[in-house]
């Protein structure tokens, strides 16, 4: 009788939250294990409840920013980590909050330093590849709107800014990464993430597409945290998963890589769209600018294009669609009413 091969073992950090669930349940579809690693801060259970009861994935609720030992987990010994180890890291743990910015500040800043150095210290330990979650705050300001944040541009950042714990960290993580591959040897991953929308979005954390949403379905007005002109880029959350599972899949490190949409969308345009695909009587109205939401610049993708043969394929009234059907079916789930 042939042995029966091992499932790879892949652990996600963040795996609680929006984009992470939805990378758990693609990993376990494709075959592996999956070891989710969360503290709740900004994930909810709710988002992994369907995976709970399936042996191939184990949550382990755990505070990065503290060492942790996989194998001192007595609910990791069917996985056999001793063994064969962990062969991919898929770190997207940090606190991504717009209201509660102020309540994370401390735990963006150490998940940016000690966090990632304990998750890095990991894969050396498991010689496993590693994927980073990063974020175009790496690249600073908006650009002029005719332009494109590509891999190459370095970015302007002020590191002394309002959201420079996430903003520096961000590219503190980058740096943590690349120097662990260059003195231990590990595969790493940069995949640069924008805006990204989707079902398991949060809720009231000034996220806007989430809250339209909820606000259009009870017949309430839809906030605009800006003016008129607010433009942002849109993502759907299963073209940002496909991405990271494709650059992660990829025979070499080919350096940054960003996964979004090249389109400006006015965040006016998509809240008069909600209203009309939910057949509210809602209105768009303008409230206070928030201190922590950005107009986002827009990628160029040209590189996973040609490398990953990757691009967005959701249409937005497609994502939000199925954005508002999730919403409209976890209402009470959602927000406790």
């Amino acid at each position: 009788m042939p042995e029966l091969q091992e499932k790879p073992i892949a652990m996600v950090t963040g795996g609680a939250g929006f984009i992470g669930s939805f990378l758990c349940e693609e990993l376990l579809k494709s075959g592996y294990r999956v070891i989710c690693v969360d503290d709740f801060s900004t994930g909810h259970v709710r988002n992994i409840d369907p995976y709970l009861r399936n042996p191939d994935f184990q949550f382990l609720r755990q505070d990065i920013n503290v060492p942790f030992d996989l194998e001192a987990f007595p609910e990791l010994e069917p996985f056999k980590v001793k063994f064969l180890g962990v062969q991919e890291i898929y770190h997207l743990a940090v606190p991504k909050s717009i209201k509660n910015y102020d309540k994370y500040r401390m735990s963006t800043l150490l998940v940016s330093g000690r966090g990632i150095a304990n998750i890095l210290d990991m894969a050396v330990k498991y010689k496993s590849k590693v994927l980073l979650a990063s974020s175009p705050s790496v690249y600073g300001p908006r650009l002029s709107d005719s332009e494109r944040f590509t891999e190459e541009y370095h970015g302007v950042v002020d590191h002394l800014a309002s959201r420079s714990a996430y903003e520096e960290g961000r590219r503190f993580a980058e740096t943590s990464l690349d120097t662990y591959k260059k003195v231990y040897g590990i595969e790493t991953r940069i995949a640069r993430i924008f805006k990204t929308y989707g079902p398991r979005m949060p809720l009231f954390d000034g996220f806007q597409i989430s809250d339209f949403i909820l606000n259009a379905l009870n017949q309430e007005n839809l906030i605009v945290h800006g003016d008129k002109d607010f433009k942002t880029t849109l993502i759907y959350v299963s073209d940002v998963v496909s991405g990271i599972v494709k650059l992660m899949a990829h025979p070499e490190d080919i350096g940054p890589v960003n996964f979004g949409n090249d389109v400006d969308e006015m965040i006016v345009g998509v809240a008069d769209k909600i209203i009309a695909m939910t057949g509210s009587n809602s209105k768009v109205i303008f409230g206070e600018k928030l201190q922590y939401l950005m107009e986002q610049g827009l990628p160029d993708v040209h590189k996973a294009k040609e490398a990953l043969h990757w691009s967005p394929v959701t249409r937005l009234e497609d994502g939000l669609q199925k954005t508002i059907d999730y919403i409209q079916a976890n209402k009470i789930l959602l927000t406790g009413e």
